[in-house]
């Protein structure tokens, strides 16, 4: 084999350091996902409890990754971030969680 055939085997550096710096928000967004999937199929306060949970899951790992691994989760300062995120994430679930069921699910 040359150097032309063993540069096509292996995955560009590049994409898999953009692969992990894109794992949190991927992470978060099947979350998201699974939180609308609840909702279209009529299980809407399960649906915002899970939402709200995949906005603390995003607060938590904005608070504990590093810069470099954090990637689209970084808007503003780690501070400004956890702290919007966490009470954003808290709201809701403390909301999905106080409505009164009225004999549904």
């Amino acid at each position: 084999m040359n150097d032309t055939e063993d540069a096509r085997s292996e995955p560009d550096a590049g994409f898999r350091a953009a692969v992990a710096r894109n794992l949190p928000i991927v992470a978060v967004s099947v979350v998201v996902l699974a939180a609308l999937i609840l909702v279209l199929a009529d299980r809407w306060r399960r649906g915002s409890f899970i939402f709200g949970c995949a906005a603390l899951l995003a607060a938590v790992l904005r608070l504990c990754l590093p810069e470099t691994r954090v990637g689209t989760l970084q808007v503003r300062s780690r501070g400004f971030d956890v702290l919007a995120l966490g009470c954003v994430g808290g709201a809701i679930v403390f909301l999905s969680l106080s409505i009164d069921p009225l004999g549904t699910d």
